[in-house]
């Protein structure tokens, strides 16, 4: 209780000093034409303590009203179980038909009201989708030649693996941190590569492949490619998984302070860590098509 009292104090102290030198220091460079980079780097200095002082006094002040929260670590590397009408599912399974129907009723939305009203020259809403569109079309051609109509699967599945992610900002797991959802992603690109690589170059040109330089290398090959869905999966796994237990480690070392600064770093886990593995996922997904479709004289 004291101890809490006098963080209190010290956060007000720092909070209070800290914007009073910050704007000294604001008043001493916009009077200099050139101010020396030292004073920037103490107004800068003097800002970091401002927020900090501010911080610390509210954490403070919310314990001494609520009093402190132990919260013990649990990981669970399998998503819990949930009761709906009266079977029991897994979690991940319901919080990814949340996020489906989220992106479907945004899609009917776009098409009911957006599409309809598209001209030739963009602005707002139709300037934005068409960047996308036109960003994923050419990523997709930039990365296997001669195949059209994987822009609306590569865009779908970006775009829900984005949002099973962000999910986390609102306290539920994501259903990418479930084995099963990742492996059924994965097993839908392996039935693509091999879609495209019998389709452009038949069933004897896949086998062909698989065959190629020797045919002493067939079994090994047919290992590789059923191995392919199963590392996509557990990649894709391990990275969320490890995204969500470095967030309840923070929650569980800060305790009852865990409150600002985990939301900084849920921006880096939940949003921009999402964002690289969904574009590492598109990228292997068109590369190993890419290789399925590839001909023998490439």
């Amino acid at each position: 209780m004291k101890t809490d009292i006098v963080l209190v104090i010290v956060g007000v102290i720092l909070a209070v000093a800290g914007y009073f030198l910050r704007s000294s220091a604001a008043k001493k460079i916009s009077a200099e034409e050139s101010p020396p980079k030292k004073l920037k780097r103490k107004k800068k200095l003097f800002t970091v303590m401002t927020v900090f002082g501010s911080w610390l006094t509210i954490v403070e002040a919310l314990i001494l009203i609520f009093g402190k929260e132990k919260k013990e670590l649990e990981v669970e590397i399998f998503p819990p179980k949930m009761t709906l009408f009266g079977h029991s599912i897994n979690s991940s399974i319901v919080i990814s038909w949340m996020v489906m129907l989220v992106l479907i009723i945004l899609a009917v939305l776009i098409r009911i009201f957006v599409i309809p009203k598209m001209t030739e020259h963009p602005k707002g809403i139709q300037n934005v989708l068409e960047i996308m569109v036109e960003f994923i079309e050419k990523y997709i051609h930039s990365q296997v030649k001669g195949i059209d109509g994987l822009g609306a699967y590569i865009f779908t599945i970006a775009v829900y693996m984005i949002a099973c992610a962000s999910v986390e900002l609102f306290g539920l797991r994501a259903p990418t941190a479930d084995i099963s959802m990742t492996f059924g992603m994965a097993l839908i690109t392996f039935f693509l590569i091999n879609y495209y690589g019998i389709k452009i170059r038949g069933v004897g040109g896949r086998i062909k492949s698989l065959a190629s330089p020797s045919p002493l290398v067939f079994p090994i090959r047919i290992v590789c490619d059923m191995a392919v869905p199963v590392s996509m999966a557990c990649r894709l796994f391990g990275n969320m998984l490890g995204g969500l237990i470095v967030m309840d480690l923070l929650y569980t070392a800060l305790g009852s302070r865990a409150v600002g600064f985990p939301s900084l770093v849920g921006l880096y886990f939940n949003v921009f860590h999402p964002i690289i593995q969904a574009f590492i996922f598109v990228t292997l997904t068109l590369a190993f098509i890419n290789e399925a479709v590839e001909t023998a004289e490439e």
